[in-house]
C-alpha cells in the first residue's frame, strides 16, 4: 500500500501523546529511556518529512548538465539525489543526455539513437557551459551510477521508448545500488508500465507538465492524472511547478500516490511545495534550495 511520508508523520504525531501517557506510568529509569526514545522517534519523523532535494541534471547552473562534474558538484552541495536524462544509443548502450540530439551541448547535431556510443563520446559536452569544462564527455549510465554515494538516490529519467527497460535493469543490477536508491521517471507512461511489469520493486513516477487551455482549465485534469497512474502502475506523479494547485496535489496524495515537483529554483516556491506535501523538489541549484529550507 502506498502512503506519503507526510501521512506517516501525522500518524506518528498522533501516537506521541499515547507514548507520553505510558511513560508517566513507568519507574523513573524507564521513564527516562522511554522519553528519550519517543523524542528521538519524533525528531527522526520530522526530519524524514522534509522533501528530498534533487539536483536537476546535476548542479546544472554551475556545471554542464548531465555530466560527471555536474553530478559530483551536486553531492558537494548537499543534494539528496541527482536527476539525469538517459537515451539508448544505436548500439544499445545507455548514455546521459537530455535532448534527442547533441546540438545543444556539443554544437554538432548527432541523433543519439542513430549514433554509436564511441562516436558520441568523441564530442565535447562541457565547453559550451564554461571553458574550464572543455573536454568533458557524455557519461554512460554506469558512470553516473558510480557517483551515487551510499544513502543517496538517483532519479533516472528515461527519454527513449520502453525497449530500453531490459538494458536499464541490467545496468541497475550491475551498479550495486539498492532498490531504495533508484527512482525511475518518465513522461512516457508505457515506459513506466513496462518497468513495473518487469521490476515492481523499483519506484516509478509519471511526469507531466500542467498547462491551461483556452478556457483556463488545467490539462491534464486530476482525474486523468489518477487514471494514468492507475493504468501504468506508477507509484506517484511528478509535475512541473506551473499551474498545479494544492487541491490537485491533495487528490493525488489522498489516493495513496506520491507527489514530486520540478524545476524549482526559487526559495519561496520551494517552501510552498514543501508545505503542499511534495516528497522531492528538483532544482538546478541544490545548494541554494537546501540552505533556504534549512534556514527556517
Amino acid at each position: 500500500m502506498r502512503i506519503s511520508d507526510f501521512n506517516a508523520l501525522r500518524q506518528k504525531k498522533r501516537k506521541l501523546p499515547v507514548l507520553l501517557f505510558i511513560i508517566s506510568r513507568q519507574p523513573a529509569v524507564a521513564k527516562i529511556v522511554l522519553l528519550l526514545t519517543a523524542l528521538l522517534s519524533s525528531a527522526l519523523s520530522i526530519a524524514a518529512a522534509e522533501p528530498l532535494i534533487v539536483a536537476h541534471r546535476g548542479a546544472s547552473k554551475d556545471a554542464p548538465e548531465n555530466t560527471i562534474p555536474a553530478f559530483e558538484l551536486a553531492w558537494e552541495q548537499g543534494a539528496d539525489a541527482i536527476e539525469g536524462d538517459f537515451h539508448q544509443t544505436k548500439d544499445g548502450f545507455i548514455i546521459c543526455i537530455h535532448d534527442k540530439d547533441t546540438k545543444k551541448v556539443a554544437g554538432e547535431k548527432w541523433v543519439v539513437k542513430r549514433t554509436m556510443l564511441n562516436d558520441l563520446r568523441r564530442l565535447d559536452v562541457g565547453k559550451y557551459h564554461n571553458l574550464k569544462y572543455k573536454g568533458t564527455i557524455a557519461p554512460t549510465i554506469a558512470e553516473v551510477f558510480d557517483t551515487v554515494p551510499q544513502g543517496k538516490k538517483i532519479y533516472v529519467e528515461i527519454k527513449s521508448n520502453r525497449s530500453i527497460v531490459p538494458v536499464l535493469l541490467r545496468e541497475i543490477e550491475k551498479s550495486g545500488l539498492s532498490r531504495e536508491q533508484i527512482v525511475v521517471i518518465s513522461f512516457n507512461e508505457k515506459v513506466i508500465k513496462a518497468l513495473k511489469a518487469k521490476a515492481p520493486q523499483y519506484k516509478a513516477m509519471w511526469l507531466q507538465s500542467i498547462k491551461k487551455d483556452g478556457t483556463g482549465k488545467v490539462r491534464p485534469s486530476v482525474d486523468l492524472i489518477l487514471e494514468t497512474l492507475a493504468k501504468c502502475g506508477a507509484d506517484g506523479f511528478s509535475s512541473g511547478k506551473d499551474n498545479i494547485t494544492k487541491s490537485m496535489i491533495d487528490r493525488v496524495l489522498e489516493e495513496g500516490y506520491e507527489y514530486h515537483v520540478w524545476t524549482v529554483d526559487d526559495a519561496e516556491v520551494a517552501r510552498k511545495f514543501r508545505d503542499w506535501g511534495a516528497l522531492s523538489i528538483t532544482t538546478n541549484v541544490p545548494g541554494y534550495i537546501r540552505e533556504a529550507l534549512e534556514r527556517e
